[in-house]
């Protein structure tokens, strides 16, 4: 059962902006790093889907479901909290979607098959192994460094989640939609975060990178 009685602090929810100011700077280093171009994919896990880090570790390509009318992730009981299995959107934001669909293309090319991970190892010497939690963790403060250490030291890879439901929330999505994608076993956790950040988006279009 999950709490109800509890709140997110401002300071755990990344805003609009800075979101934006993430995306962009990976973007740009992903241009010459693969590391930067997978810290872009388990920011977007993270932050823009809303996975938790056990979920994004444990994620196989063949749970990324593309090829339908509306593209989803596919949160297996094996991974999944509780041993509950979800779908989560993957067609509520284009830019997401677009770098969801880029990574998969990328892991394919590199010989990737639907029972290989979807995030792992890229060094040559373990290529392919599974990604440990505390490496995915600090990748996600890596990938927020953009932001200045004194904000990098407020955040963790959990606050990417508090960030994906609460601008989800922000841009019309309902509270039993973004529980169901979330995971929640209660829509009354999902309320906690209705009024956390103000609705400055657009369905569709809700996570926007900052030029």
């Amino acid at each position: 059962m999950e709490r109800s009685n509890w709140t997110v602090a401002p300071t755990k929810i990344l805003s609009a902006r800075e979101i934006g100011l993430v995306l962009s700077d990976l973007k740009r280093r992903a241009r010459r790093s693969i590391n930067s171009r997978q810290n872009l994919i388990i920011f977007r896990l993270s932050t823009c889907f809303g996975l938790r880090v056990a979920e994004l570790c444990g994620l196989r390509l063949g749970d990324v479901r593309l090829g339908v009318e509306r593209p989803y992730i596919y949160v297996r009981k094996e991974i999944a909290k509780r041993h509950k299995p979800r779908r989560v959107p993957a067609w509520w934001d284009r830019g997401s979607l677009d770098d969801l669909t880029a990574w998969r293309d990328h892991r394919v090319s590199q010989g990737a098959t639907a029972n290989d991970l979807l995030v792992c190892s890229q060094s040559a010497r373990s290529f392919g192994r599974p990604l440990d939690r505390f490496n995915v963790r600090a990748r996600f403060k890596v990938a927020c460094r953009v932001l200045g250490p004194d904000r990098v030291a407020d955040l963790s890879i959990h606050s990417g989640r508090h960030s994906a439901v609460s601008h989800l929330l922000a841009a019309g999505r309902t509270l039993a939609e973004v529980r169901d994608a979330a995971g929640h076993s209660s829509i009354a956790t999902t309320s906690i975060y209705s009024h956390v950040v103000a609705d400055d988006g657009k369905v569709g279009e809700i996570f926007r990178e900052t030029a």
